[in-house]
């Protein structure tokens, strides 16, 4: 189970449920103290607990469609019992309670704390179950994912200076993963076609001495891994995104893929097996990239 898969939404089925538990505890009725001429006695005010219809239909029933709910957003592959998912029988208890526990209180002479602060929370759990995966807002994660690091800028440049370093007009461009540079193409290190000699016959300005070249981590960075391919002893994790949308599958071969891969977003590459790479997403899940072509690595 991945609790980073849960939403916003996810949360409030939670709060709801916590709430609604508590609440079987307290009264469902508020008769106090009854007072007949002279004698007067003080009425026992039951709850959820002293009847079990109503503990079953109102507050547990919530709580079970709640752990429904939330055990099918965790698990990494939909789980089904007589052909319906795991979630959509959580939906159904979540309504069946706020439905019971409205005509409850409509059917109750004297309302307890119980009895109202129950209909309140099941109310919320249902609209929370039924809305979350309509509304953007609840769709949201619950909790934050990592980034992926920010790479240094290269040897002798400045941060946060245009114009300097890969991936500034100007300046070397790193290449995607997997693809070999056109010919004539300048390598990171190279002086660019035009560009002034300093001292020692590097690019830089007139009569001012530059770094030679970037330290070998920047340029096995920028430069492309030669053929596509990383022989799987070097191989060292490495950020990347993909241009399109892609599949990843399961490690074991299964051929129903297990999420997908978005562009814009940074993937971690673990580990490499044949042609293709292993990928972890930002919530955690691990399967195969099998097309790895054009990817741009971070």
């Amino acid at each position: 189970m991945n609790i980073r898969s849960l939403s916003r939404g996810d949360g409030v089925v939670i709060g709801a449920a916590v709430v609604l538990f508590i609440a079987s505890f307290l009264d469902l009725t508020s008769y106090g103290r009854q007072c007949s001429g002279t004698y007067c006695a003080n009425l026992s005010n039951p709850s959820a607990w002293d009847s079990l219809g109503v503990l079953m239909s109102i507050y547990l029933a919530g709580v079970i469609g709640a752990v429904l709910i939330i055990v099918a957003r965790a698990l990494p592959q939909p789980r089904k019992v007589a052909g319906l998912e795991m979630g959509q029988f959580g939906v159904a208890f979540s309504i069946f309670a706020a439905w019971t526990s409205f005509w409850g209180l409509v059917d109750s002479s004297s309302r307890g704390a119980g009895l109202v602060l129950g209909f309140i929370a099941s109310l919320v759990l249902a609209a929370a179950a039924v809305a979350t995966p309509l509304l953007p807002a609840l769709k949201s994660p619950l909790m934050s994912t990592p980034h992926p690091p920010v790479a240094p800028s290269p040897y002798g440049a400045q941060a946060g200076v245009p114009g300097q370093g890969y991936g500034y007009p100007g300046g070397p461009q790193a290449q995607p993963y997997g693809v070999q540079p056109q010919p004539g193409q300048p390598q990171p290190g190279q002086p660019q076609p035009g560009q002034p000699q300093s001292f020692g016959g590097q690019p830089g300005q007139p009569g001012q001495p530059q770094a030679s070249q970037p330290p070998a981590t920047q340029q096995a960075q920028a430069q492309p891994a030669s053929g596509g391919a990383t022989p799987a002893g070097d191989f060292a994790p490495f950020w990347f995104a993909v241009p399109v949308a892609r599949p990843l599958y399961a490690e074991d071969g299964s051929p129903t893929p297990i999420a997908e891969l978005a562009p814009g977003t940074w993937y971690l590459a673990v580990e490499q097996r044949g042609s293709g790479l292993i990928a972890q997403t930002q919530d955690g899940r691990r399967g195969v990239l099998q097309d790895t072509t054009g990817i741009q690595r971070g």
